[in-house]
């Protein structure tokens, strides 16, 4: 592949999470958005009109009809074995939206697929692309503010979810935990490594869902750092940060609007970013992916990182029924996450 030709793509699934892809494509000259797909022939059109692109209603007829190097995966998650599969089966190279999927067997089966293919693949997570998270990585590994002790993420917010696929366990494999916790899993291993148990309990449902609204999620790092991470659809704590990192010679935190830090010898906060922007996450997301398949730059996540999240959310949900801590399971040595 030439380096310095825009990658090709396609975007499986037309929904609301395909419309922030396509902005990303309008900000970025190494990708490109060739095609969307969608079983609602109306709404591929519909996104495909919008970006001067071409529709199509099925995969097949994607292989059939145009050439493009790759694809990103954002139909519902209880889709994403077999969508993934048959994608990478094309020999297309695969961007697959969060979660990965909804048990670890089918996770396995998709990085083995992609592995058979020899495909560069990988679960998309964007609050890895954030560029103050990226910062606030740095800063934290330089020792800036000690040892780290305690992690916080949080994730919380009021949204209806009475009509939304999201709240079907049946098509999304849970609640708030799986969907909202899949972000905080990636975002707590990003930081501090391989983690080694999780606890979970689930709030006051106050939305008529089957699935869980509230949860709180204690994990413990291989490392021995505490980490907690607050997810709810029904309620929303205010908090103008959604990562706090807690080290033994000073604070940091990634905020929606500004982020920053503080030493234990400093008077005032450092300012060093101004907080998230969703669609640059998504850039800087589709631009690694991208340098991978043309060998440029390394996954910032990885095939490994992207199964253990799913080992972590589904030992997550066994804490959750048995009220204790649940180690997270030894992954086979060929996908151990490191």
């Amino acid at each position: 592949m030439n380096k310095t030709t825009p990658v090709r793509f396609a975007v499986v699934g037309a929904g609301a999470i395909a419309q922030a892809y396509a902005q990303a494509f309008d900000r970025s000259e190494q990708v490109e958005l060739c095609a969307v797909v969608d079983c609602r022939l109306e709404a591929a059109e519909a996104l495909a009109e919008a970006n001067r692109c071409a529709a199509f209603q099925s995969t097949g007829e994607l292989a059939d009809k145009i050439d493009v190097d790759a694809a990103i995966v954002c139909t519902p998650p209880a889709t994403h074995r077999d969508v993934c599969c048959e994608l990478l089966a094309q020999n297309l190279h695969v961007l697959c939206e969060k979660p990965l999927s909804i048990d670890a067997a089918s996770a396995r089966e998709i990085l083995d697929t992609a592995e058979r293919h020899e495909a560069v693949f990988t679960m998309a997570s964007k609050f890895r692309y954030v560029a103050d998270v990226t910062i606030a990585k740095a800063i934290v590994a330089s020792g800036l503010i000690g040892e780290v002790v305690l992690f916080e993420n949080i994730f919380t917010g009021r949204v209806d979810m009475a009509h939304r696929w999201n709240s079907d366990p049946e098509i999304a494999g849970g609640g708030v935990l799986i969907d909202n916790g899949t972000h905080s899993v990636d975002i707590t291993r990003y930081f501090l490594g391989g983690i080694a148990e999780v606890q979970v309990m689930e709030g006051h449902r106050i939305q008529d869902l089957p699935v869980e609204d509230t949860v709180r999620m204690f994990l413990r790092s291989d490392a021995g750092v505490l980490g907690s991470v607050d997810l709810s659809w029904s309620v929303s704590k205010e908090q103008p940060y959604f990562i706090a990192v807690y080290g033994s010679a000073g604070t940091l935190l990634v905020g929606w609007q500004e982020s920053k830090y503080r030493r234990a010898s400093d008077q005032d906060w450092n300012v060093f970013g101004s907080g998230y922007d969703k669609v640059d996450a998504f850039v800087r997301q589709l631009e690694n992916f991208a340098a991978a398949i043309q060998g440029r730059d390394p996954l910032l996540v990885t095939p490994k990182d992207a199964l253990a999240s799913v080992e972590v959310i589904e030992a997550a949900y066994r804490a959750m029924q048995q009220g204790a801590w649940e180690p997270i399971a030894a992954t086979d040595p060929k996908h151990a996450a490191v």
